[in-house]
């Protein structure tokens, strides 16, 4: 062979497209994940959700990928981060809690969004009804507000001697509004005298529980407001220091120290999500899926915290629970 001929061919092979160029593999479909929390938040959540996935086939950067946006607490950058995820072009969005549910839903009206935890969609204004959302949003509800008064029932339950309870609460949050009036309804009925305490920001803790302290109720109840959560571990603190007795929505709670919670299994709920997920991916219409409503409820109760308060759980109360921590 010349040297003009291998000089040729290998001018030829430099100019052959590569494999990669020729035919690119199909983009995996992308996933967005809106939280008003922060990575540190509930991990267990987005484990839950990625079994859901792995369940269904999907493996993370193989077929699939996941865009996690993050508030850190601060809900008035959700409407960026929405935003910023649509501009990503992300097949679906999976907000958790009514505010980050909103921000979504204001960002984009086309790309299906997957409701993974919110109290009640219908009152909220997020969906046109459970059986049919219509629109772009659908996914499940933990009908947090409605346990509202069932939740202080146990409580009272718990401690026959209570007067008076504080409830924690953010008033930006939708799903706590509707908490906050059911709970009113059940104190009403119960004799039972409600403060009202507020926490819209990361600096209103401290005269959240000066406030507390200053009323001086023998009870607590906590939402489970995404900023709460973010700073739960100083609430369950606040309740240890003061022998307050807590009740709470999520049982993470009451794994990290609290008294009791009552409220559906969220990991099941998140477990779901990746189920709304898949349904998107194939093409189905979110409001044609209806709202799932939870069908399984947990009462946990942790004891170690009730010695500590000096609390004697009463058996009737701890015949219902699904799981004693020890």
């Amino acid at each position: 062979m010349t040297r003009k001929c291998i000089v040729a061919l290998a001018l030829g092979l430099l100019a052959a497209p590569l494999p990669s160029e020729a035919e690119q593999a199909p983009a995996i479909p992308r996933i967005g994940m809106l939280r008003t929390g922060s990575p540190s938040d509930r991990p267990e959540q987005i484990e839950a959700f990625r079994k859901g996935l792995r369940d269904l086939g999907y493996v993370e950067e193989q077929n699939i990928a996941i865009e996690f946006r993050y508030a850190e607490g601060r809900e008035e950058r959700l409407s960026d981060l929405a935003a910023e995820l649509v501009r990503l072009k992300v097949g679906v969005i999976v907000a958790s809690g009514a505010v980050a549910i909103r921000a979504a839903k204001q960002a984009t009206t086309t790309i299906p969004i997957v409701m993974a935890e919110v109290g009640d969609p219908v009152r909220t204004g997020l969906v046109a009804s459970l059986a049919r959302p219509g629109g772009n949003i659908t996914g499940s509800t933990i009908l947090g507000a409605e346990l509202g008064a069932k939740r202080l029932q146990l409580l009272k339950e718990t401690v026959p001697k209570l007067l008076r309870v504080a409830f924690l609460w953010n008033p930006a949050n939708p799903s706590n509004r509707l908490h906050f009036e059911d709970i009113q309804l059940g104190a009403k009925a119960l004799g039972v005298a409600l403060q009202s305490v507020e926490i819209r920001s990361p600096d209103g803790f401290d005269s959240a529980f000066t406030a507390i302290t200053r009323e001086r109720p023998n009870g607590l109840i906590v939402t489970a407001d995404p900023l709460h959560q973010l700073h739960v571990g100083r609430i369950i603190e606040f309740a240890a220091r003061r022998r307050l007795p807590a009740m709470y929505l999520l049982r993470e709670n009451v794994e990290a120290g609290g008294l009791m919670s009552y409220g559906a299994s969220l990991l099941d709920l998140y477990r779901r999500a990746a189920t709304y997920v898949d349904k998107f991916l194939k093409g189905a219409k979110p409001g044609d899926l209806p709202v799932e409503q939870p069908t399984k409820f947990e009462l946990v109760i942790n004891l170690k915290t009730a010695k500590a308060l000096g609390l004697k759980i009463p058996q009737s109360v701890l015949s219902r629970a699904g799981e004693v921590i020890q």
